[in-house]
């Protein structure tokens, strides 16, 4: 791939034109938000200029609703000879190709799995696909000559590519995404009219689960409108599980100490369930080619101390594959883990000794 079209500058689509140019492609981009499109050309994704002519590759990083009429567009136009998008559902699109006036010959469906909390050209990074699973989701009509341009863009970006059909994926990321997107929102939602010293006795565990609902409310209703059918069959299970939740933790008020023992024993067992299914998700960790070592670091609740923390060990060569942070608004300092090579680690905990900062032994992890 010499040469490629991104077509939409948020965060997904300009991280995919600067891993493109990383990586020595030529690329263009377009945005119907003009500030967008030149805050990525001024990051050095790529070019606002027209392209001389049809290029290699068009990807659509555009919402769901608006794949199937900018493809067809784009095709018109023949501004590329293989088309691709970034849109976390498929079947829509897939659907809508046709009606809109598609071909779907040239173009395979992508779902790149990686985000950021922030949203924007400024919160793209070249690296942000390294190591992630990159779905493509071919139709019977897709030619494999886009198959194989499709598979070098995952490769080019660094991600791990999976192939799946349509339906199997659009019911994989309601599972995993969307419906805990919706009952993250549904939780965070709560706080909303909370007390303020309610708010301020929050910890951690509050912060991990709501999260993700500081996404984009625009492009997560577009996401969960295509996707709706998915997504509320998974909202039925949670209904049952809720349902049977609420009877048991009434149970305990019972005046039968039978009918406490059984509420106590299905509410052990949900939990069970929780902390298996949990043990299955996988994280950054499990994917490293190599040995890392977290380094718990006590980080003073001060201005610009994080910040030392992080210039100090990048000032030694030492790269910080992954931070983790806790930390309570009560408490004076707050614990940093600094996930390291391991070859690193004598380097980094020296100049934590040297420089005055706390840390502790920790496990390696492989």
């Amino acid at each position: 791939m010499r040469s490629a079209l991104v077509v939409g500058t948020g965060l997904i689509g300009t991280s995919i034109a600067l891993a493109l140019t990383r990586r020595g492609v030529t690329v263009y981009l377009e945005d119907r938000d003009t500030t967008a499109v030149r805050t990525a050309q001024a990051l050095g994704a790529g070019s606002m200029e027209p392209p001389p002519g049809r290029l290699d590759l068009a990807v659509l990083a555009v919402p769901p609703v608006h794949i199937g009429a900018v493809l067809a567009q784009c095709q018109q136009k023949g501004m590329a000879h293989v088309y691709t998008d970034a849109a976390s559902v498929k079947a829509q699109p897939h659907q809508e190709i046709r009606a809109a006036g598609g071909d779907p010959a040239t173009y395979v469906g992508g779902h790149p799995l990686a985000g950021a909390e922030r949203s924007g050209p400024l919160a793209a990074r070249a690296d942000l696909f390294e190591g992630r699973p990159w779905v493509l989701t071919p139709s019977p009509q897709t030619e494999r000559s886009a198959l194989n341009l499709g598979l070098e863009l995952v490769s080019l970006c660094g991600g791990v590519p999976v192939l799946m059909e349509t339906a199997a994926h659009d019911q994989a990321v309601a599972l995993t995404s969307h419906a805990p997107h919706l009952v993250a929102s549904m939780m965070a939602a709560r706080l909303e009219g909370a007390r303020s010293e309610y708010i301020r006795v929050s910890g951690q565990g509050l912060r991990d689960v709501t999260r993700i609902a500081g996404g984009d409310p625009a492009l997560w209703s577009d996401i969960l409108t295509a996707n709706a059918e998915a997504v509320a069959d998974i909202l039925d299970e949670y209904a049952v599980d809720l349902d049977r939740m609420i009877t048991v933790l009434r149970a305990q008020r019972s005046g039968e100490e039978q009918v406490r023992k059984q509420a106590y024993a299905d509410l052990e067992e949900m939990l069970s369930r929780g902390h298996r299914g949990h043990a299955r998700v996988p994280d950054k960790r499990s994917s490293l080619p190599t040995e890392f070592v977290a380094v718990p670091v006590a980080v003073p609740d001060q201005p610009g101390a994080l910040a030392r923390l992080f210039a100090s060990v990048s000032g030694v060569g030492v790269n910080i594959e992954d931070v983790r942070i806790e930390h309570s608004l009560d408490q004076p300092r707050g614990l940093v883990e600094l996930l390291v090579d391991a070859a690193s680690v004598t380097t980094v905990r020296r100049l934590l000794d040297e420089q005055g900062w706390a840390w502790q032994e920790e496990a390696p992890l492989v």
